[in-house]
């Protein structure tokens, strides 16, 4: 970074971030989540600068490109618990045999370009990768965010489960695939790892990156291995990890929790700039292949 670039950069604080978080996650809307960056940043055109730094830019460069030779993607339609639904298909080209099959769960933002690049990362790791769109029963994830975040509360519970079911079900059958089923999520992603491996005795492995803990009465019946990722500024999804490991470790749950001291809430995200944290994302993501492909073999 030039010197120019770094007068010119918004200083971004911890509490910036928490406000944004809020504001994602909880009760804050857009006017006071801007009212409130105004008052922490200074003044208007200051948070005018650094809202869209907290934000997920969907024009960030994919890591791994759409049309990268090494993997075939595909936009695809399956049966869901009830209804259609809707999912982006990846696999390494030129694998051979039968190859382990992962569940890639996204944020509260929906099938979006990020998800679709990470569910590309899964399968040049040598998987059969299926993102999902889990707002499929109210139309399919909206090209604006915020309209994309607006509809997760209308999503019925008892729908969502047993799409997520009919998932696993779904890449079971895959004709690539080895019958061996796991699952990554992010944020809400994370928190419907947990629920899915609750409802899916067949899953095999689940990750969730930063995701809200299941019922505790509800951990007894997992049987999946787990690796849950948290970071360490994320105070509001750390308050039940306790529990939560209470809970695994009395029903002889297989799971491992690392915790990444300084990260923040979505820091695998690449496309937020002040929330990113590489170092805690590289080493959360050989974690998780690794695991994966343990689990999954």
């Amino acid at each position: 970074m030039t010197k120019s670039d770094a007068d010119t950069t918004p200083a971004i604080t911890q509490a910036m971030v928490d406000a944004y978080d809020e504001y994602t996650h909880l009760t804050l809307d857009r006017r006071r989540f801007m009212e409130q960056l105004t008052r922490l940043a200074g003044s208007g055109a200051a948070a005018a600068a650094i809202a869209p730094l907290l934000a997920a830019n969907s024009a960030q460069a994919a890591i791994v490109a759409e049309d990268d030779a090494r993997v075939k993607g595909e936009d695809v339609t399956y049966p869901g618990g009830s209804g259609e639904m809707k999912g982006y298909l990846v696999k390494p080209t030129g694998h051979a045999g039968k190859l382990g099959t992962v569940i890639v769960i996204h944020e509260n933002r929906g099938l979006n370009p990020h998800i679709r690049d990470v569910a590309r990362r899964v399968a040049l790791e040598g998987f059969v990768a299926l993102a999902p769109d889990f707002l499929s029963p109210l139309g399919g994830t909206p090209d604006d965010e915020d309209k994309a975040r607006d509809l997760f509360p209308k999503l019925d519970p008892a729908q969502l489960a047993a799409n997520a079911v009919a998932t696993v079900a779904y890449l079971k059958a895959d004709k690539d695939g080895n019958g061996k089923v796991g699952a990554v999520g992010f944020c809400w992603g994370g928190g419907t790892v947990n629920m899915l491996a609750v409802d899916a005795p067949d899953l095999a492995a689940g990750v969730a990156y930063y995701g809200m803990q299941p019922k505790a009465a509800d951990a007894a019946k997992i049987k999946a291995a787990l690796m849950l990722h948290y970071a360490g500024l994320d105070t509001r999804t750390n308050a039940g990890i306790d529990a939560y490991k209470k809970e695994l470790d009395a029903a002889h749950v297989e799971y491992t929790v690392y915790v990444y001291d300084g990260a923040n809430h979505a820091f695998n995200n690449d496309t937020s700039a002040a929330r990113y944290d590489k170092a805690a994302a590289d080493l959360a993501w050989g974690r998780t292949i690794a695991f994966l492909k343990q689990k999954l073999a």
